[in-house]
């Protein structure tokens, strides 16, 4: 009876592992979903530039701003979804991490959020251009844009605090992730 408990263990142990060793895959999938993604976004924004800055065009100067600035709000989501693609690289596919440790939580985390805040900080200077020249009554949108980036901000600032704690109580993992940064080097 015991043998039969021991090897459907042993099968239960084969399969976890078997199916943890997916993970890497999928991640390895997404981030080229991502990467690729922002790269077909920087294609739309250069011709979205292009179309802005072409001299033979017969644009307006309104319509040649707007262009560009809807150039600049295209970049931005590109960065977003470089940047995301590239965490998700290295975090998930080379490091193989975890996301159980604090100290990776807290990476993770503070890479993506760091992209995020300053994708929609860069967001509502665009919006808050553009709205100034074509519609003021919508600033106060493009003004909630701002306080939801700056909100992020004080919400990622507090998890940072709070997380402190507990990332002290295991200083080696600490060690390790900066053992990490200095191979992916």
């Amino acid at each position: 009876m015991t043998d039969t408990k021991n090897d459907a263990a042993v099968g239960q142990d084969l399969t976890i592992r078997a199916v943890h060793k997916v993970f890497p895959i999928g991640h390895f999938v997404i981030s080229l979903l991502f990467i690729a993604s922002a790269l077909g976004l920087l294609g739309f924004a250069a011709r979205q530039l292009w179309d802005g800055l072409h001299p033979g065009g017969d644009l307006s100067l309104h319509d040649r701003l707007q262009s560009v600035l809807q150039s600049i709000a295209i970049l931005t989501v590109a960065v977003a979804a470089l940047e995301l693609g590239q965490t998700i690289l290295e975090e998930e596919v080379q490091r193989e991490a975890h996301m159980s440790a604090p100290t990776r939580v807290r990476r993770f985390l503070s890479r993506f959020m760091v992209v995020l805040v300053v994708a929609m900080s860069i967001e509502t200077l665009v919006v808050v251009f553009k709205f100034t020249q074509e519609a003021p009554e919508h600033l106060p949108y493009a003004a909630s844009i701002g306080v939801a980036a700056a909100a992020l901000l004080a919400a990622w600032g507090i998890f940072v605090r709070l997380n402190r704690s507990a990332e002290e109580l295991e200083p080696e993992a600490m060690q390790q992730a900066k053992q990490e940064d200095k191979k992916m080097k």
